[in-house]
């Protein structure tokens, strides 16, 4: 489970994360990705509609896109962004070597520094 110093929990946050990050979009899901300042832990919200499904289905997407996000974080790789993720209807369907690959390659966007929002 992310640790509440890695959650984005207010919907200014969201918006904020949504409205200028750089957008990396993928078959399943739609990154958001914002620089905030060095060293800062990286933080992570997540966007599961009722499009995607039932509730048991959005939660299933939900836990394992929680799970790649603190995968990212206990390799060390990840610092200084806020990150939104959102699930589009397919991701229900998709494979987990599919929405990891899609979430970190939004992520290695940022390590790289392409994101400069």
């Amino acid at each position: 489970m992310l640790a509440k110093a890695n959650r984005i929990t207010s919907a200014d946050d969201y918006r904020v994360v949504v409205r200028k990050g750089v957008k990396v979009a993928r078959a399943h899901t739609v990154s958001y990705v914002r620089s905030r300042e060095s060293g800062a832990a990286p933080r992570f919200g997540f966007i599961v509609s009722k499009k995607v499904g039932t509730a048991v289905q959005r939660n299933l997407v939900r836990r394992r896109l929680k799970a790649i996000c603190l995968e990212a974080i206990v390799d060390g790789g990840v610092h200084g962004v806020d990150v939104v993720v959102r699930a589009l209807p397919g991701s229900a369907d998709a494979e987990w070597p599919v929405l990891r690959a899609e979430v970190l390659a939004a992520l290695d966007r940022q390590m790289r520094g392409a994101v400069n929002a």
